[in-house]
């Protein structure tokens, strides 16, 4: 069971992702987080120095889970590990306030850079171009397309959350297959 603190410390975390993932940093300021989370001024400042720092709570919330899906989508066979990424994370910006939020953010709580969304498509471009390099010469440039695809579907779904939809994932995933198949990155 949740102590008082804890489910008020959350209360804050959870306003304040609410805020930012559908507005901007701009929205999430004291009294709207405080009006959202149903705190008093104080309470804030007796879990947190700064709403600086409650927004960085926020972004180590959210890098904790855009890694974790991260490494269990390319846990599994290369060949389709992407496809399972673009799904995940499309999932996760669809559903999950706290990355929604967390990627417009720096570790600092500030508006960056470098933001997690950063973050996020270097470890995309690592992981693709690690799983790809010993299958074709252009591993890099197949890294370089995940990063632009994963940044599209990041971006374009702030504007309609239909690009975060499974659907959409498989659907690009599938044109894109034949590149990132064998040898398929190697054609001319």
């Amino acid at each position: 069971m949740q102590t008082r603190s804890e489910q008020t410390r959350r209360a804050l975390v959870r306003a304040t992702a609410e805020l930012i993932a559908d507005g901007q940093l701009s929205d999430a300021g004291l009294v709207n987080i405080c009006r959202k989370a149903g705190v008093s001024r104080g309470a804030l400042y007796h879990h947190f120095p700064s709403t600086a720092a409650l927004a960085a709570a926020v972004y180590g919330q959210a890098r904790h889970r855009v890694v974790a899906l991260t490494e269990e989508a390319f846990e599994g066979p290369s060949a389709d590990a992407l496809e399972r990424f673009l799904v995940a994370l499309g999932e996760a910006l669809r559903t999950e306030e706290i990355v929604r939020a967390g990627m417009r953010l720096a570790e600092d709580g500030s508006a960056g850079p470098p933001r997690l969304r950063d973050d996020l498509l270097t470890m995309v471009h690592q992981r693709v171009s690690d799983a790809h390099q010993e299958t074709t010469s252009r591993h890099e440039d197949l890294a370089d397309l995940a990063v632009v695809v994963a940044a599209g579907l990041e971006s374009l779904g702030h504007t309609s959350v239909d690009w975060w939809s499974v659907t959409t994932s498989q659907r690009l995933w599938g044109v894109l297959r034949p590149l990132f198949g064998p040898d398929g990155a190697d054609r001319d």
